[in-house]
């Protein structure tokens, strides 16, 4: 991930949102789309793909393995095109490392797609994604017959030795985690039987919605998930909806910034992506979803929120938080300026994302003069509805997307500007995302 010498400076929006805008394609849906139609046989049909550095990573590994990608921008700014699988055939043996960038969906789900296949492949990352566990990737394809080097690795760089010979399992997951179950259903397509994945609670659902589209018999419940293998994959055609997680910044700044009204139209409703949604309202924010019809099995339609003046604190259980992980950061920037206590139980896998994201919503709200700390897994913000921005205020992204776009709220919903260290990482999933937010303004 690229890193700026120089912070970008966020000034404040000279005026409210308001208006009608679509977000760039769900970063989830778009990173399956391009994989999956890499393990199918023929040729799959893709629009309103996500074009972003962590998507592109996985396109660059798919062509390593010998798919052929013929896919180029649309006016839009999406990717669109098609993608030719390698089938029964097999990946070919890559004849250098699998560089997955910053992109753990696509190193966690690298590992479970090469499971199957009696190649040896080294999966690398940047210096952020290196730091990341795989370890609860790597034990359950253990299980199924794969061998990885070093044996026990807890991050990349690591080599992994697929098997023609996966033995299909039953897998009862400590976590609630997409990416984990995904790689284990994408080895348990080429086992022999019924693989079977049990979560704690529920995860995001896209894999289980998609692979039937791919012609793989898939079963789904609330907290669980299976295949049954081997299955013959066959290509399809895939529209991407608009991905709710970047919608998130753009709904919460509506919150904040007085006289505003957005509409984001053609994104994703998928429940599992939605959690958010239901936290807003809780915090007193009127939301307004309707869907408007389907991409696949993926609901979509359009979302609307506008300013919220009497924003208050709330308490969000455990068992809710794998619905809004990838929000948590900006739905903090909004318990900041609500009156009272905003609890986020079970945070945990903060620590393990782009950075560690728990560590960096308290140290960052904690320079805009806002109490914010954590008690075991626990994370609590004491808001201020008064909220003023301090001068001079310089806020650091740790190159996570995630962190540079909550923390660029800061400057255009408030008063004063601030400077954000590393904005170039919104790259990684939104990289018009300051156009946009101006192109509201009025």
């Amino acid at each position: 991930m690229s890193c700026n010498e120089q912070p970008q400076i966020i000034y404040p929006l000279l005026g409210p949102l308001v208006g009608k805008t679509a977000v760039p394609g769900d970063k989830s849906i778009s990173h399956r789309a391009v994989l999956f139609s890499a393990m199918a046989e023929g040729t799959s049909k893709l629009s309103g793909v996500l074009d972003s550095e962590d998507v592109r990573a996985s396109v660059d590994v798919v062509e390593k393995l010998g798919a052929k990608v013929d896919m180029t921008e649309q006016p839009d700014g999406s990717l669109a095109g098609t993608i030719e699988g390698w089938g029964s055939a097999g990946p070919q043996q890559p004849s250098e490392p699998l560089y997955c960038a910053n992109s753990g969906t696509t190193a966690r789900l690298l590992m479970g797609m090469l499971a199957p296949w009696d190649i040896e492949a080294r999966i690398e990352g940047d210096a952020s994604l290196s730091k990341r566990p795989m370890r609860r990737i790597t034990a359950p394809l253990m299980k199924m017959g794969v061998t990885f080097q070093p044996a026990g690795a807890e991050t990349l760089p690591i080599v992994e030795h697929g098997t023609r010979n996966l033995k299909a399992i039953t897998y009862d997951s400590p976590m609630a985690s997409a990416q984990l179950k995904t790689a284990i259903l994408l080895a348990g397509v080429f086992a022999d039987g019924v693989t079977e994945v049990n979560e704690p609670s529920i995860s995001r659902n896209h894999t289980e919605l998609m692979l039937p589209e791919f012609g793989v018999d898939t079963t789904a419940g609330e907290q669980s998930a299976r295949v049954v293998g081997p299955a013959r994959m066959h290509s399809c055609d895939v529209h991407v909806p608009g991905d709710p997680s970047s919608a998130a910044y753009i709904l919460c700044a509506a919150a904040l910034k007085r006289g505003s009204e957005v509409t984001i139209t053609d994104v994703s409703l998928n429940m599992a992506r939605t959690g958010f949604l239901i936290t807003l309202e809780r915090m007193g924010v009127e939301v307004t979803a309707r869907r408007t019809g389907c991409a696949g099995k993926e609901p979509f339609g359009t979302i609307s929120v506008g300013y919220a003046p009497n924003l208050r604190g709330c308490e969000i259980p455990g068992h809710k938080i794998a619905s809004l992980v990838d929000e948590v950061p900006v739905l903090a920037m909004v318990a900041a300026h609500a009156r009272g206590i905003t609890v986020f139980r079970n945070v945990e896998e903060l620590r393990a994302k782009e950075s560690d994201r728990l560590a960096a919503i308290v140290d960052g709200l904690g320079k805009m003069g806002v109490d914010a700390w954590t008690e075991g897994d626990d994370l609590f913000i004491e808001g201020q509805p008064d909220l003023e921005i301090p001068d001079g205020l310089v806020l650091d992204s740790r190159g996570d997307h995630r962190l540079a776009m909550t923390w660029s709220l800061a400057g255009l919903v408030g008063n004063k500007p601030v400077q954000v260290t590393d904005f170039d990482s919104v790259r990684v999933s939104f990289p018009h995302f300051l156009d946009t937010m101006e192109g509201l303004a009025q």
